[in-house]
């Protein structure tokens, strides 16, 4: 089945196939530290923000992460030195990404929504969860990320350390 705009249809989820790919793809490349190739996804644009409530506003409320394109290269580049002690020695990770649904989809972006659990170990094992939103732009067969917005399920507690990527 296609959809409007011409794309391949999952039954099951309802979110074309190569779309679903991209979102495990970025998940896989930040548990395996492939920073140059996680950073390589997103666009010019881009924006990744994980607030501290879910009616945040960014331009007026302090947020856990709130990184332009820039800021996603300068997190990068401090990662890649070793010298981020809070991930000295750096965190093992995994994560499962489940429910994805198409919230939006127009011309050339979709917006898709999942719930997800990230598994994070360093001296003891965390566990996250809560809700991505991923806005993903289409251009013929190239994917790179817009937006990604990390909505997590304790957000308003007091939590430990974020010192590598949700």
């Amino acid at each position: 089945m296609t959809d409007t705009a011409g794309m391949a249809v999952d039954h099951a989820a309802g979110v074309e196939p190569a779309l679903a790919a991209f979102i495990y793809l970025e998940a896989r490349l930040a548990d395996e530290a492939r920073y140059d190739e996680w950073e390589a996804l997103w666009d010019d644009d881009a924006r990744y923000w994980v607030p501290r409530h879910p009616d945040a506003d960014p331009d007026a409320e302090v947020s856990y992460i709130y990184d332009n394109r820039r800021r996603i290269a300068s997190r990068i580049a401090q990662l890649r030195t070793g010298a981020r002690h809070a991930q000295t020695p750096p965190s093992t990770m995994r994560r499962l990404i489940a429910n994805l649904e198409v919230l939006e989809h127009d011309d050339d972006t979709v917006t898709i929504g999942s719930n997800f659990a990230l598994f994070e170990h360093r001296y003891t094992t965390t566990t996250w969860a809560g809700r991505y939103v991923h806005r993903i732009r289409t251009s013929g067969e190239t994917l790179r990320l817009v937006e990604k917005t990390v909505h997590l399920v304790n957000a308003e507690a007091a939590l430990p350390t974020m010192a590598f990527l949700v």
